[in-house]
């Protein structure tokens, strides 16, 4: 087995990758699929912010709680519960895009349904890696190729949704995506974990998520990978959704070059992944975030200023791959230094950091671009971001 691929050779990490890489390529799918419906449907830079609020503000608001009960409970019967339930959630969403009957009403609300599933699902899945590799040294290698996992996804499911879209449309994305849970439940019912995986503490619910609270504040490094992922999923993650009106308005594109676009993205996030599951241990990674965080920043500004898709698809590659390594190292330095006791409740709060504190990034910047344009809005967005990134690289070195 090649190095990069070396947690591979643990069983239960094995069946979990294959379960995992078909059900995230339906994932994207479905989530490129439902940008554009609700563009379609609105045609407004704000309606598209707000999909993208009531999807994931479920995660800030839920997600400590979703720590809390990660710690307690089996994490492979919560996995098997929050995948079969959103398979529910996208077949609800092929039947109202089949029978021609969705809204946007319709679309926030069931994207605000599967927000609060995955205020469970998403620390559960991130805090089970641990248990899947059979050699603990392997749980960095884990950790990356869970993000190269991701970002293969990343990568095909919008380029097959953009086509997918423009031939047949949206309601095939949300039926592929369910019908892809099904790999996943199938690797989850495979596996087996060790019977102390699921640790029950005696503390009551409010105690527990108070002692993982200040678990985090008390670390510095867990405090500053927490705060350098928040600033960055509030400050540059959020260009993805209005990535449809630069594929349609500014680049004069339709739904084939809109899955172009993210997945030029992916491609770069696919790239920074690979790089990290080679790493050899965490020596540096720190130093690196400190380089990836601002870089972050100016690829967000000058994607914003590209004249057009010969400038922005490069570019893009780029930013993928520096937002890729800015978080996924960031979520590597936690997991080697965070206590298995609290695992589940740290892990929640980096979900938070990453994916709940995206929504109000989406829901500002839609807002502001709105306002005032999508490009003025972006070009200070990666200015700031810039000054966070070079904030979290004086603290680490």
């Amino acid at each position: 087995m090649p190095a990069f691929l070396r947690a591979l050779d643990s069983r239960n990490y094995r069946i979990y990758f294959a379960g995992q890489l078909i059900s995230l390529a339906g994932t994207w799918m479905q989530q490129i699929a439902m940008v554009w419906l609700a563009y379609r449907l609105s045609g407004s830079a704000f309606v598209l912010g707000m999909v993208g609020f009531a999807s994931q503000i479920p995660i800030l608001v839920f997600g400590a709680i979703g720590g809390v009960i990660t710690d307690r409970f089996d994490k492979r019967r919560l996995l098997l519960a929050t995948q079969a339930l959103s398979m529910v959630q996208a077949v609800l969403l092929a039947a109202l895009a089949w029978l021609g009957e969705a809204t946007t009403g319709h679309l926030i609300a069931l994207a605000f349904g599967l927000g609060c599933i995955n205020a469970l699902d998403v620390p559960t899945r991130q805090a089970i890696a641990v248990h899947l590799v059979d050699d603990r040294d392997d749980l960095p290698n884990a950790i990356a190729l869970n993000s190269f996992l991701m970002n293969i996804a990343r990568f095909v499911g919008p380029t097959l949704a953009g086509f997918v879209v423009a031939l047949v449309g949206e309601a095939v994305c949300f039926l592929l995506n369910a019908a892809s849970y099904l790999a996943v439940l199938l690797a989850l019912l495979a596996i087996r974990l060790p019977a102390d995986s699921a640790r029950r503490p005696s503390a009551p619910p409010l105690q527990a998520l108070r002692e993982g609270l200040a678990y985090a504040a008390s670390h510095p490094g867990i405090r500053s990978s927490l705060l350098i992922v928040a600033t960055t999923s509030f400050l540059a993650a959020p260009y993805v959704v209005l990535m449809p009106l630069f594929a349609k308005e500014i680049f004069g594109g339709d739904a084939r070059l809109f899955g172009l676009l993210v997945g030029c993205a992916g491609g770069g996030s696919l790239l920074g992944s690979l790089y990290l599951a080679g790493r050899q241990g965490t020596d540096g990674l720190a130093r690196l975030v400190g380089v990836a965080a601002p870089a972050t920043g100016a690829a967000v500004a000058l994607f914003a200023l590209s004249p057009g898709i010969w400038m922005a698809m490069p570019v893009l590659v780029g930013l993928g791959l520096v937002l890729i390594v800015t978080v996924a190292g960031s979520n590597t330095l936690i997991q080697t230094q965070v206590s298995n006791d609290f695992r589940g409740r740290v892990m929640a709060l980096f979900t938070m950091a990453f994916l709940g504190i995206a929504p109000l990034g989406s829901f500002s910047v839609g807002s502001l671009a709105h306002a005032f344009g999508v490009r003025p809005t972006l070009v200070a967005c990666g200015l700031l971001t810039i000054a966070a990134g070079l904030a979290y690289r004086r603290r680490v070195t």
